[in-house]
């Protein structure tokens, strides 16, 4: 391989660090500022030369820097970045961006990089607007919460189901003081508008649910709707790179970590929380499920509530679920990220 290469990209310049693998000769600097533009034209003296590969961590902003790498014919290896600063080892020293290129460049030389997986692009959209519409929904949530609290902290009654007519009316005629009335009043403004951007967002995601191969697949797990199915997708990517479920349920941060040193431990476990966020929303929305009596996992989550209560029930049968997704996914193969018609 001619050139092999690292970069770490931020907002404002992309560091990058490459090396002649024939004649030893490294170079390092910056693009900057890091748009696509200047990138393009700092890659045009690599474009379409053989043996070419960059490596750069799966953080925000890979997505046009692999775009572009591709574009020019290199090759590209995403990075997923918790394994990669494990390979890092104890800080001896500053880190810096130099040195974060510089580790890459080395892994990617060494053939250790921790492969991350490079989603097609109709997957990137599709996370992108599953990862918008968790996004509005928490926030839409948190307005609900702010209504909540007032009413509490004026000695009202709570009031439930705060998007039907009839609790809007009842909000009206509580006994709140005029500045609670105005924080209420603009909390539901917030929720319509709000509201208006969530309903069409979630008719496409449910739309493609339910055209898409491999979401349509999914849908047959118990719990899994034309909602949550695209989301799981999107996010949990192609399973072949995992080689267990274990691993699966790890990306999905739902895994448990306990630090523990001979006989010491710190306590009891908590979730890891490393993986995509939307990730994890869907599997546990999915999971909520197996509290019906209908739920193949009904038993199981009944068993577990009662040991440890209702909320780390429904976390393990999110893991369940990931595990059946991670087999499920695989056994489709390639079929299962074709673009839905």
């Amino acid at each position: 391989m001619a050139i092999v290469g690292g970069f770490d990209v931020h907002r404002a310049q992309i560091t990058f660090d490459q090396v002649n693998t024939d004649t030893g000769e490294v170079r390092t600097g910056q693009v900057c500022p890091a748009t696509r533009a200047n990138l393009r034209k700092w890659l045009e003296p690599l474009n379409g030369r053989p043996e070419v590969a960059f490596a750069l961590e799966g953080c925000t902003g890979w997505r046009f820097v692999a775009e572009e790498l591709a574009r020019a014919g290199i090759e590209v290896h995403l990075a997923e970045p918790a394994d990669t600063a494990t390979l890092r080892g104890k800080k001896k020293r500053a880190k810096t961006d130099r040195a974060d290129a510089r580790h890459l460049r080395e892994l990617l030389v060494q053939n250790r990089i921790p492969e991350s997986w490079v989603a097609p692009d109709h997957v990137l959209e599709v996370r992108a607007l599953g990862r918008l519409y968790v996004g509005l929904m928490d926030e839409r949530r948190q307005w609900q919460q702010r209504i909540h609290a007032q009413l509490f902290h004026q000695g009202v009654p709570p009031i439930k189901h705060l998007l039907t007519v009839a609790s809007r009316e009842t909000l009206d005629t509580a006994a709140l003081s005029p500045a609670g009335h105005r924080v209420v009043e603009t909390a539901l403004d917030v929720i319509d508008h709000l509201s208006t951007q969530i309903d069409p967002l979630r008719a496409d995601l449910a739309d493609l649910g339910r055209h898409q191969t491999a979401c349509r697949a999914l849908t047959s797990h118990y719990g899994i709707g034309a909602l949550t199915a695209p989301i799981i997708w999107a996010e949990m990517g192609d399973c072949r790179r995992f080689s267990s479920s274990d691993k699966a349920v790890r990306h999905t941060g739902l895994d448990i970590t306990v630090w523990s040193s001979d006989n010491k431990r710190s306590g009891p476990g908590h979730l890891a929380r490393q993986g995509p966020p939307a990730l994890r929303w869907a599997l546990v929305e999915a999971a909520q499920c197996a509290a019906r009596s209908s739920s193949p996992d009904h038993g199981y989550y009944l068993e577990v509530k009662a040991r440890i209560g209702a909320n780390r029930a429904a976390l393990s049968v999110a893991r369940k679920l990931a595990r059946r997704v991670h087999h499920h996914l695989r056994s489709l193969g390639d079929a299962a990220w074709v673009e839905a018609a």
